[in-house]
């Protein structure tokens, strides 16, 4: 216990000389020292502290040559501190004070990924998850036969398949709660949105389902109606997914809708 008690109060005053040399180095009037400084604590990966020391310098530099290296690095301190929403910002920056600089297409694609690095899970908003499709897309058609193209494709694809749960479990959540209208709504939606899905058998199942289940609760004079609908559907699915491993459960939706109205009949 004693031990690590030690190593405790050895790591608090390292921290806090940490902190005091900080503070010196701040107050110190030399500006090509603290440029040295802080390109140390960049290598050494101490971001934080490297952000504080290039912001500090930025006023002296700032019509010298050394100004673009330092915003540079600068926006990356914020980003290597996942501070994405920031480093967006001043990638941003980057670009209009350096529109020539041979950085401007790194930190084109940097400012599209640090949006891409704010998508939250599927369930929540996916604002930047859509913005950064967007950019990646931009980034692409500006930057036609950059290296970095691939990758951008491949976030595009992902956020894509985010994209796609996200209004899979809208879709769901109707069809759960019973709204089987809405549901079929939100499933055709989805299955128009994503044609090429590897699910989209799975969608259109659903579809089926959803409007099934719709005309089974529907008043008797619309049940035929809705029940042709159900039918015209699992047709649809016949044709459009002919070796579905679903299509049998797609079937006895056919046959069920087909003798209820007969029955009604």
């Amino acid at each position: 216990m004693r031990f690590i008690w030690i190593i405790i109060v050895g790591i608090f005053l390292s921290s806090c000389g940490s902190g005091k040399s900080l503070s010196k180095l701040l107050k110190n009037s030399d500006p090509a020292y603290k440029l040295r400084m802080a390109e140390q604590y960049f290598v050494k990966k101490k971001y934080s502290k490297a952000q504080i020391v290039y912001e500090d310098i930025m006023p002296y530099y700032k019509t010298g040559k050394e100004f673009e290296d330092i915003y540079y690095k600068y926006a990356y301190c914020a980003y290597y501190q996942a501070d994405y929403m920031n480093a967006e910002n001043l990638f941003k920056s980057f670009l209009e004070i350096f529109p020539n600089s041979t950085k401007a297409e790194e930190v084109d694609y940097m400012r599209a990924y640090s949006f891409y690095k704010q998508s939250p899970k599927p369930e929540l908003d996916q604002t930047n998850t859509i913005k950064a499709m967007g950019m990646m897309q931009t980034f692409i058609n500006t930057h036609p036969g950059s290296a970095r193209n691939k990758e951008a494709n491949e976030i595009i694809d992902i956020a894509r398949a985010k994209l796609e749960v996200k209004d899979y479990q809208s879709a769901k959540l109707y069809y759960d709660m019973g709204q089987f209208r809405a549901a079929g709504v939100s499933f055709t939606t989805l299955l128009n949105n994503y044609p090429e899905s590897v699910r989209g058998d799975e969608y259109k199942l659903m579809i089926i389902k959803s409007y099934y289940q719709f005309a089974e609760l529907s008043v008797e004079e619309k049940k035929i109606q809705r029940f042709e609908q159900v039918i015209t559907e699992c047709n649809e699915f016949s044709d459009r997914f002919p070796d579905s491993k679903l299509k049998k459960e797609a079937d006895e939706f056919l046959n069920l809708s087909q003798t209820n109205i007969k029955k009604i009949k």
